[in-house]
Formats: structure tokens, sequence, C-alpha cells
């Protein structure tokens, strides 16, 4: 066993390494505060899979013991990976992927566990830097350690903190997660409140110093511990046969690749790949019946070729500087930008640009529908706002089965959702529950940037009040050798045979979510300064193209959506609003057909597509929380009748009483002969006592008899008041607002 104790970011840090876990290739047990994570990777030793790709795996889990929790829902164990632990775990696919070397191929697998958390560190930031540590000391190759940072910037300070927890982050000005080597970035995460470009380099520049650091630590005990590595498996193609297979391939390649549409390109590609292969299928000698030789040439040809298609497209781009589609290096494909264009959704829009579509669908809701997300933090918490991606099989015109939503889509839509959230206006402005479908109609790269400006053309279709429109961009890195070039606005080849997928989106103002992926050992910071400035000036064109469709939100919420008008009540009031039993709020609904939704803060939201319904709510609520006040006029209904006066509603639930003497400007000797149960009366407001009971008069509003003058109460006199020991003047009508059973003192 292995044990290594340091600090870092202020905590104190533990590594360690062979008492746990001891069969697995590379075990790593890290703490760092309270918070524990186990890290364990293994690769399959039979190397029997024959494939073209590099299979890793990295399964992300988070245990609710952690933070002393029962996992929620029916079923008390966990289930299926969240959508937080998915994204953790891309979040450590994506710094690891390019850090093994090329021609390895043996299955490989991470898993990651969440033991302990302190609801303080961060635990994704322990998973990349153990991960980093167990490859490093197992057998299998990895080229360096690689470690991660998270970094925070607040409005009420300027500067950078290291690391800070989850609940920090929620009002952060800059949420930012690196990870990279000594030398280079390897993966980016951020979300932003409009951080300038120039803000976000100097943090990318003060975490990459973190990393370092971190990297130091590691590398200190993996010198303790590391094993030999296995061998990496040389390429099974003869040299010679690589050579000429090259030099028949490059001019067909060089040709097909300039073709610029892409349906048509790949058609010209596929049928060059045809023509090699029959080439060298006829020099071999080998017989169409030969089925396994047959394979067994094209899979020593295939990586040949693939390296043919990766060198015409950078050769295009560093001696020609044109792109396979024919466009300058920072050239953005045509923009076209559509809004309304689906009836009865709440808002939608088409996004095009090029040959990528993205079809977005706005639905309004009401707080009943807000997504309920359980974390590893002792309380639930409820998304009001969400953008769901979605890539079926003919946005390319293939045919594949449609399945569960996978991890990519997951991850498309967590980044195009981070990018509008930071516009969306908080529930005081705007009390509806928001959700965005993105669904992808075609595709040739970029299509979740194509989300964010689909978005943001759909809310504001839909009448969102939403601060400011967002654009998304992808750049993308091209090198040789030495030499690199940033390309903008990436297509689905520039994607495949470059070196990186740099997405931003932002505002007019700064940028609102970055994402970095790598396929070379990282990036240089002058790569990153070129990079966002380059993506700024394409966020602005954009910007211009979607706000000539539609500059600003639509005046009015669609038609088909609920109406969902506030009121803010005083707390103690909204028992009153309820009623016993909840008689009261069911008598409103009834009568109105509205949905009310009532807050312990006092906060009561109606909800109705009729106006006019949601309008007689209101006043019905706002009759039950008014204060009634001396000198008021109400006309309201005979409720009860006593043989000392009446009792009149005056708002719902609230009524007051007319003594027999306030009746009439004359002697009146029974009630019943000036009013009964059900009549209209018309009343002022003549007394509330220190009890709250409310007195009326109805003489007072009647015609003063000819002869007769008006009894005015001086300025420093009340009104005057029925006698006090004939009845209990009026109130609610029971213990929580209702009548009592009011009579005569004994």
């Amino acid at each position: 066993m292995e044990r290594m104790q340091t600090t870092f970011a202020g905590k104190p840090l533990m590594i360690e390494t062979g008492r746990i876990a001891r069969q697995a290739d590379g075990s790593i047990f890290i703490q760092n505060g309270e918070t524990v994570v186990l890290v364990n990777v293994c690769y399959d030793k039979l190397n029997e899979r024959d494939v073209d790709f590099f299979p890793l795996t990295v399964e992300y889990r988070e245990k609710s013991a952690a933070s002393g929790k029962f996992p929620g829902g029916f079923i008390k164990r966990e289930n299926r990976p969240s959508n937080d632990e998915i994204l953790r775990g891309r979040i450590v696919d994506r710094t690891i992927r390019p850090m093994f070397p090329e021609g390895f191929k043996s299955e490989v697998q991470v898993i990651i566990n969440v033991l302990s958390y302190d609801l303080v560190t961060p635990h994704d930031v322990l998973a990349v830097n153990a991960s980093s540590i167990a490859l490093c000391m197992s057998s299998i190759p990895f080229l360096q350690p690689v470690s991660a940072v998270s970094i925070g910037l607040f409005d009420s300070s300027e500067e950078f903190v290291i690391n800070p927890d989850e609940k920090m982050l929620e009002n952060a000005k800059l949420s930012l997660f690196v990870s990279g080597t000594r030398d280079r970035v390897l993966m980016i995460e951020a979300g932003a409140n409009e951080v300038s470009e120039e803000i976000f380099i100097k943090a990318i520049k003060f975490a990459h110093e973190q990393i370092v650091k971190f990297i130091d630590i590691q590398q200190e005990f993996i010198n303790k511990v590391k094993k030999e590595k296995i061998a990496v498996p040389e390429p099974k193609i003869d040299p010679s046969l690589s050579r000429e297979v090259y030099d028949f391939f490059k001019p067909l390649c060089n040709n097909a690749l300039r073709v610029k549409d892409k349906q048509e390109r790949g058609n010209a590609v596929n049928a060059a790949v045809d023509q090699c292969y029959k080439h060298f299928i006829a020099k071999a000698g080998i017989k169409e019946d030969e089925k396994d030789k047959l394979s067994a040439l094209k899979k020593q040809l295939k990586p040949v070729l693939e390296s043919v298609e990766y060198d015409v497209v950078r050769n295009m781009i560093f001696d020609e500087k044109i792109r396979v589609d024919g466009r300058k290096l920072n050239e953005i494909r045509q923009i076209d930008c559509e809004v309304s264009i689906l009836p009865r959704t709440h808002g939608s829009s088409l996004f095009t640009r090029g040959q990528t579509q993205s079809l977005a669908m706005v639905t309004l809701g009401t707080k009943k529908d807000q997504q309920i997300v359980e974390g590893l933090h002792h309380e639930e918490t409820r998304q009001k706002f969400m953008l769901h991606y979605n890539f079926p099989p003919y946005a390319t015109g293939e045919v594949k089965p449609l399945r569960g939503v996978g991890r990519r889509e997951i991850g498309h839509g967590a980044l195009a959702e981070k990018a509008l959230s930071y516009i969306i206006p908080s529930e005081n402005d705007f009390p509806y529950t928001i959700r965005i479908i993105s669904e992808i109609v075609e595709s040739n790269g970029s299509s979740s940037m194509a989300s964010i400006c689909a978005g943001a053309l759909a809310l504001m279709d839909a009448g969102v009040p939403i601060k400011k429109p967002v654009a998304g961009i992808a750049m993308g890195l091209i090198t040789r050798g030495d030499e690199w070039e940033i390309l903008t606005d990436i297509a689905g080849i520039e994607d495949h045979c470059g070196d990186m997928d740099f997405k931003v989106g932002g505002s007019r103002d700064g940028m609102t979510a970055v994402q970095l992926d790598v396929k070379n050992i990282g990036l240089t910071i002058p790569m990153i300064e070129k990079t966002i400035m380059q993506a700024k000036e394409a966020r602005l064109h954009i910007l211009s193209k979607m706000e000539a469709a539609i500059a600003k939100p639509r005046a009015d919420i669609s038609p088909f959506a609920p109406r969902i008008t506030t009121v803010q009540v005083p707390p103690d009031k909204v028992r009153e609003v309820i009623g016993p039993g909840g008689k009261v709020i069911k008598a409103i609904v009834e009568a109105t057909g509205a949905d009310i939704d009532i807050e312990d803060s006092g906060r009561i939201s109606v909800i109705s597509i009729n106006f006019e319904k949601a309008q007689k709510a209101l006043k019905m609520i706002n009759d039950i929380v008014k204060e009634i006040q001396v000198g008021e006029v109400y006309t309201g209904k005979v409720v009860r009748v006593m043989n000392f006066g009446a009792f009149v509603e005056l708002l719902p639930g609230r009524d007051g009483l007319v003594h027999i003497s306030e009746l009439e400007r004359r002697r009146v000797d029974k009630v019943e002969d000036v009013c009964n149960i059900g009549d209209e009366m018309t009343v002022k407001v003549i007394e509330i006592d220190q009890m709250k009971r409310i007195n009326l008069s109805r003489k007072v509003l009647l015609p003063v008899p000819e002869g007769e003058e008006q009894q005015q109460p001086a300025a420093n006199e009340e009104a005057p008041r029925p006698p006090r020991r004939d009845f209990n003047s009026g109130g609610n009508r029971d213990n929580r607002g209702g009548r009592d059973n009011r009579g005569p003192r004994r």
C-alpha cells in the first residue's frame, strides 16, 4: 500500500493505492476535504476485439450514501446514471481519450465511484485527477499525466476562486472547468454570464497554472507506484504496400474532396475508395468468393485511406488556403432564419447554416411542469428551463434504430441549454416553465451550436422576454507539423479530420457557454486566444442574421399558451385564500375554471388560457386579502338575518353587520321588513372595532328626507356606533374566515 498526504486548494489531500480494489490494473482512492472518490481502470488483456476505433468507456457513479441520502423514487437503489453523472463521465472521457497512443485498440474501462461528498469539494475535479493517476500507474499505455481544476469568478470579486462548491457556482459570473497536461489545454467546459473574451482567456491561464501544480503532486505519487507499460501493437500493413496505396489513392481522394455538396462528396469519396480496393484486390489476385482474404485486405488498407483523407484536407488548407467546400478559413456558411413555422406550438423556428438545420419548438408551462432534479446535495432542486436535443438518423441520410436518448444527445443538449440559460428571465419577471426541443433535421457539423441559434429564435417567437439573443459557433483546428490554422464554422469532415471542436456561445456583449474537445495532445494558449477572438467575429455575424428574422421577443405569448398572472399577498393571508379544508380556493377554481398555485411566501399564480377567467380569479383573490377600511362603500348580498340586524357579505368570506338601527332612517321593527337572505344591499363601513368586527350602515347612504338635516360627525368624532349590548358585530365566517354564530350577549 502507498499513501501520500499533502494539501491542494487549501484543503488536505490524500492519495492512496494498494488497500482497496487490488485486482484492478490501476486503483486510486483520493480524498480532498471530506470528499472521497474511488477510480479503477482495467483493460482487455486478451485483446480479442478487432476494431478500427479505440473502445474506451468511462462510467461515473454517485452513491447516494456519499451525502447520507436514500435514492429518490419508488426503488431505493441506484439505477441508471443521471444526466449529471453522464455529463461528468463525459468530462473525464474527453480529458483522457487524447492521451492514449495511436494504434492502441484494447478495450479500456474507467469506473468512477463518488463515495463521500462534503457538499463543498467538487468530486468531478477529483475524478479527473484520480483517473490520470490510475492510468499512469497501471500497465495501460498512457502518454502523460493530466489534471483538472474548477474556477469560479464572482461579481463581488475580480479574483478567481479555485474549486468553488456547486452552490457558489449558481451565482458565478464565470463557471469554468479546465483539464490539461503540463504544457497544453485538453478540455474546457464553461458557463458564463456574458463574460468578455479577455477575462475568459485570463481565467484559462490561471486555471492552467493550477493544473501544473496538481500534475507535480501526481507525478510524485506515480513515480513510487508505476508499473511497466504494455507494448502498443505495430501496424499490420507492410510499409512498402502502405506507400503504394497512399500514392494510388491520393489523387483520387484529392478530386473527390473538392466536391462542395456533402452527400455528393461522400459519394465521390466512396467511389474512390471502391476503385482503390478493386485495384489492390486484383493486384493481390484475390477472388470474389474468398471473403476472408477480401475482408483482411480491406482492414489493412482502411487506415491508409483515412490518413490520405486527413492529409488532403490539411494540404488544401495550408497550401491553398481553402476548405473542402470552397470556403475561406474564416468564412461562415450561408445562414437562413425562419420563425413561426409551426402553427400550434407556443414558439418555433428553423435555423439553417449550410447543410445543418435545427427545428426548435418552445413550450410554456406552469410550475408543476418543472423538472425535479436529485443529486448528492440534500435538497431536491427544480429546473424551470430545459432544452432537449434530438439527433434522428435521417439528419445524415442514414438508417439506424431509434433508441433512447444517448450520451451525445444529453451532452449536446446540456451545452445549448447552458448557453441560453443566462438570458432566460427570472421567475418573478416571467413565471413560466420553459422547454425547448431542438430537432436536428439535417446535419453537417455543429448541430449543437445550431440548437443555440434556433432556440433563441424560438424563445423570441414565443414571446419569452429574454435579455438578449445569443448565438453559437463551432471552431476547428488543423495542424501540420508545427503549422496550425483555426477554422470558423467547421463542417462534418473538418470535425472528423481536424484536431479540435471548440464551441462558443454568447451574445453581443459576451460569452455564455464554451466547450472544447481535442483529438491531438492539446492546445497552446496562443491557439486558444486566436480561436476565442475569431469566434467572436463569427458570433456577431450570426446574430445579425438572426436579428433580421426577429429582432426582439414578441409583445405577447401565444394564444395557445397558458396565461400565468401572479399576485403577492401577505403570507398571513394565505390561509384565508385557501379557506378551511381548501373550501375557498376550490370555490374560486370552480367559479373561474382557472388553476391556482399558492406558495407559503404568499406568491399566488393564476393559470388560465382564458384571460377573462384569469382576471376574475385574481379579483376574487384580491377581494379576499383586501383590507377593508372605514368609510368604504360595498354592494353585497345579505347572507344571514338575525333579530338585531343583517349580515352582508362585502368580499368573499368577509361580512359585516348592519344593525337594525342602521337599516333605515325610520324606525324598523323587524329586519325582514327591509331585507331577506339573498338580497343585494349597498352599505358603508362605519366602524372596525379592536376585534376586527365590521359594523355597516345602510342608513347613511339613503337620501335625507325633506326637512331633516344630515347629521355629520365632528372631525374629531367617530361615526355613531350601534349599541354593543345588542349584538356581536361583524367578522369572518368561521374561526379562519367564515361567519361566527353571532347573537345577543347574555
